[in-house]
């Protein structure tokens, strides 16, 4: 690892850094990963209008009949990715809605959430759905679950999926905090082929800052 990722503290100042690093370049990166599942990272996961009250009662009790499911047939890969995204729609009603960090209390269902993930990679035959990567990318986040390692996997599956400068962008945001670094090199190779030739060299710029964002943490952090 670059970095100690341990702490409250340093969650909050390495997704500081991060949305930093990702909003470098404007409206170059467009965020579009995993846009089938509604439409980009933003759209996913920053709408927590329907979070609380009976919305909870519903995904609790979608949840129990999903693990029935899932009980009677391990290998029913579709209600595992029902069960990744409902376990962390559970965990996203538990988190301030102007913050970037999850709180302990939410930390049960994310870890349910990435269990679920894990055995739906085990299980499906062919490539894992990116839509549902993209669920696990935000579990295994910085202010989430801060398992770098994890996060990157999940990245690399939507890139591979994507296939587009802002997808293998991301991939480098996630291998640069995982300490990564040939991988974000090979990330930012491709990321730069796939820019339209008047983005290039802002991609490879945008490409150079991801990877230098775990470097800035403050001192003493």
């Amino acid at each position: 690892m670059l970095f100690d990722l341990r702490g409250r503290r340093r969650r909050a100042v390495q997704g500081t850094y991060l949305l930093l690093a990702l909003l470098m370049g404007g409206g170059l990166v467009f965020f579009g990963v995993g846009s089938d599942v509604s439409g980009g990272l933003f759209d996913v996961f920053g709408d927590r209008s329907g979070s609380g009250g009976n919305g909870n009662e519903v995904i609790e009790k979608r949840v129990e009949r999903l693990e029935k499911r899932v009980a009677a047939n391990p290998s029913n890969t579709a209600a595992l990715q029902e069960l990744v995204r409902d376990y962390y729609g559970l965990a996203t009603t538990q988190q301030e809605s102007s913050s970037t960090t999850f709180p302990d209390e939410a930390k049960d269902e994310l870890r349910k959430a990435g269990a679920a993930w894990q055995r739906y990679v085990d299980r499906v035959k062919g490539e894992p759905s990116s839509d549902t990567a993209t669920y696990a990318l935000r579990v295994y986040d910085v202010g989430a679950l801060n398992r770098p390692k994890e996060a990157q996997k999940a990245a690399t599956i939507i890139a591979a999926a994507e296939n587009d400068p802002s997808a293998y962008l991301q991939l480098v945001a996630y291998a640069s905090l995982a300490g990564d670094t040939r991988t974000a090199d090979l990330a930012t190779h491709k990321a730069v082929d796939l820019a339209p030739k008047d983005q290039k060299k802002a991609v490879e710029q945008n490409a150079e800052q991801l990877k230098k964002a775990p470097q800035q943490q403050p001192p003493g952090s």
